[in-house]
């Protein structure tokens, strides 16, 4: 072992020490910490990780793209695109407004962020992930407080249309903007329909990459024969609508400032073994205490918020795909994770609570 001599301020080891301490190594050689730290933040050299996850979904849901898309494809050519949403001028909105993304992570709940929004005096976009949007319109964020509010579903399952199923978003469909991928059900799109809620189409992009035999090719040449000449927009989505709602809001809408609120991608420390194993089912008689078990389900460490999270192999490939999207976004868009929590943070992410978020953007 190589020994090091090095002069640090009173203060800043001070710090250290309380990070150290904070992430549950008061007690552990600096070695082992420093060992630790160089293992969080060090770029991968590789994308095994996603190269897996791609072919995992591609073989599970590509023949539901296909058949959802197919059913689809009569009422996408009569309704309209995306890219209407776009606004008229762009440089304007791009150095002037901002939207909320709001997921339905836990840390929503636990730091009352609905009702901080719903009792604020914020003046820019409102983007649901649909499985946010009952409880958001429940807590007064509603179109009639704020009317650039928009939906984003892009999940194929049939059971993502009870997200729409509710007295309230009928209520309010009428003044919510939905913005829907082209392979979702064909059932939850007729149910938010019913709830008057306005369909704007576009593609999650997925095997686009692959040239013309790929179906983002072969789809998008099917919307266009319609004399749809300009086709619709295409967003990546990271697997998953809080991503995918994160793109709408400066791919399609042009927002300069994105927050975030309800995005995790993790666990919470103190969730219910049920709930972190649910997303990749392991054994109930499996030891949280193991090695095992640990590499499988790492508790992490969130420095901005000094708190600990949980990520499982979804939630990994989630917060790693997201965080490498806001890394390389272009240079006028500033994203502000107001969760609280959880695993986005990094390069590009300016970190904060909701409440200073709102006090700063209530114009």
């Amino acid at each position: 072992m190589t020994d090091i001599e090095f002069n640090l301020s009173d203060s800043t080891f001070a710090k250290i020490q309380t990070l150290k301490k904070l992430m549950g190594f008061e007690n552990k050689e600096w070695d082992e910490w420093f060992s630790h730290l160089i293992t969080l933040y060090q770029k991968p050299q590789n994308n095994d990780l996603e190269e897996i996850m791609k072919k995992l979904y591609y073989d599970k849901f590509y023949d539901e793209w296909v058949k959802n898309f197919a059913l689809n494809l009569g009422n996408i050519w009569k309704e309209t695109s995306a890219k209407e949403l776009n606004p008229v001028d762009s440089q304007y909105h791009i150095q002037k407004h901002s939207a909320v993304v709001i997921g339905r992570g836990p840390s929503i709940k636990k730091y009352g962020h609905l009702q901080l929004l719903a009792n604020s005096e914020y003046k820019g976009a409102i983007i649901c992930c649909d499985g946010a949007l009952i409880n958001s319109l429940k807590a007064g964020v509603t179109p009639d407080k704020f009317p650039d509010f928009f939906v984003v579903t892009i999940d194929t399952a049939h059971i993502i249309a009870k997200y729409y199923d509710d007295p309230i978003v009928a209520k309010y469909g009428h003044k919510i903007k939905g913005v829907f991928s082209t392979v979702v059900s064909p059932k939850t799109v007729q149910r938010a329909r019913d709830a008057g809620i306005k369909i704007h189409w576009l593609h999650a992009l997925f095997d686009y990459n692959e040239g013309k035999k790929s179906f983002n090719q072969t789809s998008a040449t099917m919307v266009r024969a319609q004399g749809r000449s300009s086709g619709l927009p295409g967003i990546q989505t990271g697997g998953n609508v809080g991503t995918a709602s994160w793109f709408v809001a400066w791919q399609i809408l042009k927002r300069s400032t994105v927050s975030l609120i309800g995005i995790n991608h993790g666990w919470n420390e103190d969730d219910p073994m049920e709930s972190i194993i649910s997303h990749y089912p392991v054994s109930k008689e499996i030891d949280p205490n193991s090695e095992s078990f640990k590499k499988l389900f790492p508790k992490l460490f969130n420095p901005e918020f000094k708190c600990h999270y949980i990520l499982d192999p979804i939630f990994l490939y989630y917060s790693k795909a997201f965080k490498e999207f806001i890394a390389r976004s272009p240079s006028w868009l500033t994203t502000i994770n107001a969760t609280q929590g959880g695993s986005i943070f990094g390069e590009k992410i300016h970190c904060t609570t909701f409440e200073e978020f709102l006090k700063k953007f209530k114009r």
